[in-house]
Order: structure tokens, then C-alpha cells, then sequence
């Protein structure tokens, strides 16, 4: 190599060598060393140690919820776990099925004929197991209580009989609302004398359960005295995995009630096991279908007279003592109230400043000087307002008032070709992107783009069009009829013209739609509310308002983790006297479970719900709205005539009303009810025709029902505006170029001219308004964006709010039906369905 060249590579090394490093296209740090740049507390890069720290402290966190969730069925006051014997097929027996368990490990307990809870100590495995045996009438509503209180759920299928509709209805209502741990269990395979059938039948039974719930492998058969040993291994050692809505809350399965005399101190005590959060004296519980109910105190109910146990550092606190009496916890002054609404007082101090919009004497002249429809904020062409913002007409020299009426505006051509194209685009260019998807009926972004109507339309693809000649009452009458002989306007057809009316001629449309405005857009347009003071339903200024959901969910949260009678503790509920009516004690039956619930705060409270609904694919027909509907929406059940509407967030909080909900649809439900906290499941049941499925002897059959959907509770709001709408829809009758003649929307000149400032739209996308009236009858010529097609349907949108419908509990629902209104709604429902 010569000196030369060895020369300058030395001499070019070492000038580069003092120059820094930088990372620019195509080069790349080699190996795992870190940045070590300094970075903003956000962009630390933690090292390996601190890594691993990290997720050891993890693991360590959920051991110790894993054993704060255990540690309830451990030591000698331990709560029982609740298994849940639910049959799926007419011929599965309970009572059998927990005999065959209680066999497998040589445990001597009666189990009676009647259903309801039975402890049964597990000596091998130190536990205890609590059986929630339901009567074999398959009551849809009883399987669903008793899921919702159960710790393990154990389904029975027969191995000679398949699973029929209700069976499958039980699987679909107990899944739907939340299932904790879930075992399946099979009888009847002993009728099977080769192997080859029993195996053939299991691998059956497994394919239908892994159709609803894949993670079932594992199928016990009853008749195998090893596999009932095996199952109840399980059940005892297992840690169930829970229901997250339920477990935010305090309940207790009902293992006892008693009901007082007039003259005793409570109406009603209940006892159980307190399970979830600390059960708390100031909060309100919901007992089953009974209603919601005040605490009168909190006594101890142990089995065995025993000292009371000192709790540790890291266990729930219990508010007081327990004295001589064993009264664990008693109601302080934050007691919570049974008031629903909000007192009338509250609601007069905050309305003082709107006493001119509530007096129907002001109403009545304000609408009395209206000249035009409410579009958005503002009532358009008072004929003064046209009058004093009219501009001056140039007129000849000396032209009087009946000379000037015969002299025209030519601001405008009638072809408008004084339009010029960048005006053209700017009317047509009120839609881009996404919002080119939404229907032309809800305004400005439903119009279609600046292009022709048809590709390539031309002036021979438009067939000739008739000019305007005004005709007589009954030409038009005639004419009227064959056009509508030819439209389909039925309440089938909802999904082909969703929202249409037609008006009678004889009927004045600003009379028959005076509640009704216009939008110029349904989801930007602000809604004026003052307008639907007059016809607010009672009591609506009197509902619950919640500014700010998140963070009061959060708070209410939060205040049931603190104090009350520590889970694990049995505990005899009193309630307040006189609470529970004659008709629930007539009516209790210890075969069906009863569950008790401890609300959060403000959970009495009537305010608008709003819960997502799911209509099933399989519903036999459409759902109208404000048709009766039983709702399953965590601890409570209702029966609710809701409001339907789109779902989904607008940033003026304003969604259509939908008439009907189609199977396969999603909606939103609204009506007014107490509050839930949390995005707690929802189940939607319809009644039906009285079931002919076959029963065991001296069964009596339960309320018949179909799941029709399920849902989820959404934010409660009574500022959420649903707006039903109305669509008025004419045809073109002259069409020139840009200015078309409009027929069959209106009858008569009056209504043009008061809904003359709604903006126009058709079906395929065009945008336009109403020029000027012609005639008498209702003709009309309106300018639109672009040419439209003669077979196009011209229409007009109109918005008026709806208002929910308060729920009815479903004891008082129930008791409430007779078997007349019962035999009706089943006729109904052969008829539609």
C-alpha cells in the first residue's frame, strides 16, 4: 500500500473521528442499548429491573384480590357457595339431580319436594354448598333469579329428549344478563345399553353447549358416581369468577323470610349471607319483585352462638358494634329516602324565569302572530318582516300600485341562467366526506354533490312534461286518487317509506302539524326547547338530573366500598313496617328464589333511561314503539312502553324517532325510570301465546315469554331530544331546467306560504326551496341545485319531540292483569305474527 494512500485514509479517520454520530436515512443503531437522551417523564424507557418489578407487583395485586374473593368460604363461619340447578329439558328433575351429587360423596341430606335453597355441608372438602333448586315448570324468570345469585351455575340436559324453545330461552335469557362459572351435567345416559350410544349422544350434547359457550369440554353424567364426585371437587374448590355488575353492589340470596303481624316492630326480616360490597343501613335495597324498601336495622343470624371474631386490618369495617341484641348496623341521619322525584318546591323556584313561556294566554297570541313555520330557532316570512326588509323596486316614472303588480322581478331568470357556475357549486357543495352517506330527509348533509341526477343526462333522456294549467276541484280530485292507487303507504312498508304522511285535501296541514317545525340539519341544528314547555309530561322538571355521568357513577362507586356489615356475615334484614303489601305475602312461595340488592346512591330516583336494544333476528314481526315490553335491567324488572330512536352521539344531542323497530335493528329504548349506575345488562322480553310443551304431573305452567332482544343501560339524560319525523312528499309536475312545478304536497295556498322556509330535498340527493305558490290548490314552483329526473320524489322534512313514558314495576303490572287483557295480547299476536 503506498504511503500516499495510507496517508490520507489516516488523515481522513482521524478528522472524523471528533465529528458526533447521527442517525440519518439508512443508518441504523446496532445492538439494545437505550437512548439515553434525556426524555420528558412520559417517554422514560424502564429498564429490564424495573420491568420485571413492575409485573411482580402485579401478580402480587391480583393474589391478593384472588384471596380477599376466597377468603369468604374459608374458616368455620364461611359462606356457603350458591350452585344454581337450572333444567333445560321437560323432563330433567332438580331434586334427582341433587340427590345423585349428595349420594357420590355419602352425604345424608332430606331434600325436599318443593324447591328453594338447602345447605349442604361438603366435610371432605371442608366447604359448603347452597343449592338454589328451582321446580321443574321451567319459569323463565326464576332461572334468571336464580343465575343472577349464584356462584356456579349447573346446567341439566336429557340425554333421550332434546332441548325444545323454552329450554333454549332459559339458556339465552340466564347467558344474556351475565353468567358466572358454568358446569353441565347430563342425565339419563344409563338408558343407553352400548357405549357406542352414550358416547355418540355426549358428543351431541357437547356440540350444542360449544355452539353457546365454546370453554365446555367437560360434560358430568348423574348416573356415574365418580364424575358427582368430580363435579363437586369443583364447586368446592373453584373460585367463581363473578358478575360485574352484581358484585359492585352488596346482595344476599334470601335463605329465610318472616313475616310480621300488624303489631310487630318490621314488616319483614330477611335473611342470608351478605355477599358483593358491605351491606350498608342507609342505603335502600330491592327485594326481588317486591319493590325497593327501607332498612330498619341489621341483626346477626349465625348458626351457632358463637364470640364474635375480631376483624383484621385489611377486612371490611362494620358501622357499630354488635351489642346484646346483635344489631350490627342501624340507619344514621345519611339515611336514603323513598322519595322518586324531586320536590315540587325545587322545581317552582327554578321556573320563575320562564313564567311568560308557561302562561297559555301568552302561547296562545304568540302563535296566533306566527306567519310561518319554526325553522330551527327562528319563525320565517312574517308577511311585516317581508314587508319592511323588502328592497325598493325600480318602476317607471309615474307607475302606479296597480301598474306595479303587473311589472315583474327579473332578478332572477326562470331558467337561471343568471346564475353563474361558481354559484351553482356553492349551493350544491354543502356535503362532503362521510356525511354524503346521511338520508337527504335529515337535511343539509344528506344533498348529493354538484353532478346530473342520471350519468349522462341529457335532454332526451327527460320524457316531456306537462305545463302548468290550473284545474277544477274535481280534475284535481281524480287525479289525486290515481296517483296515490299507485304509491304503497302501509305500516309494512316503514323500511321502503320510513316517516310519510299523506294529507287529506279538506285538511289544513299547518293545523294538523302546528306542533311540528323544521331543521335545516338533524344533527348539527340546535333544538329550541323553550317551544315544548306546553306540552311536557307531569312531573318531567321533577326528574333527576345528572350533569355530569361519569364522574357521579364514579362517586356513588366509590361510597359503597366503605363501611357496612362485612361480606361472609349472615345477617337478618329488618325492613321498615308496613312497606311490604298483603298481596306479595299472599303470593311468596319459598320454591321461587328471592334476591335481595343494596342500591347505590340515588338509584330510586326517576329520571329518562336509555338502553341500547339488540331485537333478535329470529322476532317473529316488528316492534312498535310505545308497545308493552317487560325489561330485565339488573335487580329490577319492569314493564316500560318505550320510545325507539337511532342510536349513536350528535353534537346537538337530537336523534330520529323510529316508528317501528325491524328485526335485526338496533335502537335506542327510552322511558322514564329509576337509575342504574353502570353499563349494566338489559333483556327485553315479549309475552306470548299460552306454550304447549309437556309438563311433569301437577306442574302448573309459568307466565309465557320470549326473549325479543337484549341491551345495554346507556347514560340517563332528559336533555336527550327525540324528534319524530314527518315527511310530506310531492311530485314534479313541470320541470325546466333547474325550476320545477311541485304538486300533492300541499292543498291549498295557505299551507305553502307558511312552510314556505323549509328547504326541499329529493330521494336521490338534490337540495332546493320553495319559490312561489301558484294557483289555489296547492302548486307550487321551487328551484333546486341541480336538474332532477321526473320519476324523483320531491320532499319536505318536519320534526316535533315525543316524551317518554313513565315504567311500571312488574309486581303491580302483574298483579294487575286480568285474563281478559292477557287473551287479547295473545290474539294479537297470532294476528300480526
Amino acid at each position: 500500500m503506498p504511503s500516499s494512500m495510507a496517508g490520507h485514509s489516516h488523515k481522513s479517520t482521524t478528522k472524523n473521528a471528533h465529528k458526533p454520530f447521527k442517525a440519518g436515512k439508512g443508518r441504523h443503531r446496532k445492538g439494545k442499548t437505550a437512548d439515553e437522551r434525556p426524555r420528558t417523564p412520559h417517554q422514560q424507557v424502564m429498564s429490564k429491573l424495573d420491568r420485571r418489578n413492575q409485573n411482580r407487583q402485579r401478580q402480587l395485586e391480583k393474589q391478593k384480590e384472588h384471596r380477599q374473593e376466597a377468603s369468604i368460604f374459608s374458616g368455620r363461619d364461611a359462606a356457603p357457595r350458591n350452585v344454581a340447578i337450572i333444567p333445560l329439558c321437560g323432563d330433567c328433575n332438580t331434586f334427582e339431580a341433587v340427590k345423585a351429587l349428595n349420594s357420590s360423596l355419602d352425604i345424608e341430606v332430606e331434600v325436599g319436594s318443593t324447591g328453594g335453597a338447602l345447605r349442604v355441608p361438603v366435610d371432605r372438602f371442608k366447604q359448603q354448598l347452597q343449592y338454589i333448586i328451582l321446580p321443574p315448570d321451567r319459569d323463565v324468570l326464576a332461572s334468571i333469579d336464580a343465575a343472577r345469585a349464584a356462584d356456579f351455575v349447573v346446567l341439566l340436559l336429557s340425554a333421550t329428549e332434546e332441548v325444545d324453545e323454552r329450554g333454549e330461552l332459559i339458556l339465552r335469557s340466564v347467558e344474556s344478563q351475565g353468567m358466572t362459572t358454568l358446569f353441565t351435567a347430563v342425565h339419563g345416559l344409563s338408558k343407553f345399553e352400548s357405549s357406542k350410544q352414550r358416547l355418540s349422544t355426549l358428543e351431541s350434547l357437547k356440540s350444542f353447549m360449544r355452539h353457546f359457550h365454546p370453554d365446555q369440554e367437560k360434560l358430568y353424567s348423574l348416573e356415574n358416581r365418580l364424575e358427582c364426585s368430580n363435579l363437586i371437587r369443583s364447586l368446592c374448590s373453584t373460585t367463581p369468577k363473578g358478575i360485574n355488575w352484581r358484585d359492585e353492589r352488596s346482595w344476599m340470596l334470601v335463605e329465610d323470610v318472616q313475616f310480621g303481624s300488624s303489631g310487630d316492630d318490621a314488616a319483614a326480616i330477611l335473611t342470608g349471607v351478605v355477599r358483593g360490597h358491605g351491606l350498608q343501613a342507609d342505603r335502600l335495597v330491592q327485594v326481588g319483585d317486591w319493590g325497593t324498601f327501607q332498612v330498619d336495622k341489621i341483626t346477626a343470624a349465625p348458626f351457632e352462638v358463637r364470640k364474635p371474631k375480631t376483624t383484621s386490618a385489611d377486612s371490611m369495617a362494620v358501622d357499630g358494634q354488635e351489642g346484646d341484641d346483635g344489631v350490627l348496623a342501624i340507619p344514621t341521619e345519611d339515611r336514603d329516602d323513598l322519595a322518586e322525584l324531586a320536590p315540587e318546591s325545587d322545581v317552582l323556584e327554578s321556573e320563575d324565569d320562564d313564567m311568560e313561556s308557561s302562561d297559555p294566554d301568552a302561547r296562545s297570541v304568540a302563535a296566533a302572530n306566527r306567519k310561518g313555520v319554526l325553522l330551527d330557532d327562528h319563525h320565517y316570512f312574517s308577511e311585516e318582516e317581508i314587508e319592511a326588509t323588502k328592497p325598493a323596486r325600480r318602476l317607471p316614472k309615474g307607475t302606479s300600485d296597480y301598474q306595479s303588480a303587473w311589472i315583474l322581478d327579473d332578478a332572477t331568470s326562470e331558467s337561471g341562467s343568471d346564475m353563474d357556475d361558481s354559484e351553482d357549486e356553492d349551493m350544491a357543495g354543502g356535503a362532503s366526506g362521510d356525511e354524503e352517506k346521511a338520508d337527504p330527509a335529515d337535511g343539509m348533509e344528506g344533498i348529493a354533490q354538484y353532478a346530473p341526477t342520471e350519468a349522462g343526462a341529457g335532454q332526451s333522456e327527460y320524457p316531456k312534461s306537462e305545463a302548468y294549467v290550473e284545474k277544477d276541484d274535481e280534475q284535481e280530485a281524480e287525479q289525486l286518487a290515481l296517483y296515490r292507487s299507485q304509491k304503497r303507504t302501509e305500516a309494512e312498508d316503514d323500511l321502503e317509506f320510513p316517516d310519510e304522511i299523506e294529507l287529506h285535501p279538506h285538511v289544513l296541514a299547518h293545523e294538523r302539524l302546528a306542533r311540528y317545525r323544521g331543521l335545516k340539519s338533524l344533527r348539527s341544528s340546535r333544538w329550541n326547547e323553550k317551544e315544548d314547555r306546553p306540552h311536557e309530561p307531569e312531573d318531567w322538571r321533577r326528574l333527576l338530573q345528572i350533569p355530569d355521568y361519569r364522574s357521579s357513577r364514579i362517586r356513588a362507586n366509590r361510597e359503597a366500598l366503605v363501611g357496612g356489615v362485612a361480606p361472609g356475615t349472615r345477617v337478618s334484614v329488618h325492613l321498615a313496617k308496613g312497606a311490604i303489601p298483603e298481596a306479595i305475602r299472599a303470593t311468596y312461595s319459598p320454591s321461587k328464589p328471592v334476591v335481595l340488592f343494596s342500591l347505590l346512591r340515588h338509584e330510586n330516583k326517576q329520571t329518562v333511561v336509555n338502553c341500547l336494544i339488540n331485537l333478535s333476528a329470529d322476532e317473529p314481526r316488528s316492534i312498535k314503539s310505545k308497545e308493552e315490553i317487560i325489561v330485565q335491567c339488573g335487580p329490577r324488572r319492569f314493564v316500560v312502553n318505550p320510545l325507539y330512536s337511532q342510536s349513536g352521539v350528535t353534537p346537538n344531542d337530537v336523534h330520529k324517532f323510529a316508528r317501528f323497530l325491524h328485526p335485526g335493528q338496533s335502537a335506542v329504548a327510552t322511558f322514564i325510570g329509576p337509575v342504574t349506575w353502570g353499563s349494566v345488562p338489559t333483556l327485553f322480553f315479549k309475552r306470548t301465546k299460552a306454550s304447549t310443551v309437556p309438563l311433569l304431573p301437577g306442574v302448573s305452567a309459568p307466565p309465557n315469554l320470549r326473549l325479543a332482544g337484549i341491551g345495554t343501560l346507556l347514560p340517563p339524560s332528559t336533555s336527550r331530544v327525540v324528534a319524530k319525523r314527518v315527511v310530506l312528499t310531492g311530485h314534479p309536475y313541470h320541470i325546466h331546467k333547474k325550476i320545477v312545478t311541485i304538486r300533492y304536497m300541499f292543498f291549498n295556498r295557505e299551507d305553502v306560504e307558511w312552510f314556505k322556509a323549509l328547504p326541499l330535498w329529493t330521494k336521490r340527493g338534490r337540495s332546493g326551496y320553495i319559490k312561489e305558490a301558484l294557483g289555489t290548490h296547492g302548486y307550487f314552483k321551487a328551484t333546486f341545485d341541480g336538474r332532477i329526473n321526473p320519476q324523483d320524489s320531491v320532499g319536505v322534512s318536519l320534526y316535533k319531540r315525543v316524551f317518554p313514558r313513565k315504567a311500571v314495576p312488574f309486581q303491580e303490572w302483574a298483579s294487575g292483569v286480568s285474563e281478559q287483557v292477557q287473551a287479547q295480547g295473545d290474539e294479537m299476536d297470532e294476528d300480526i305474527a
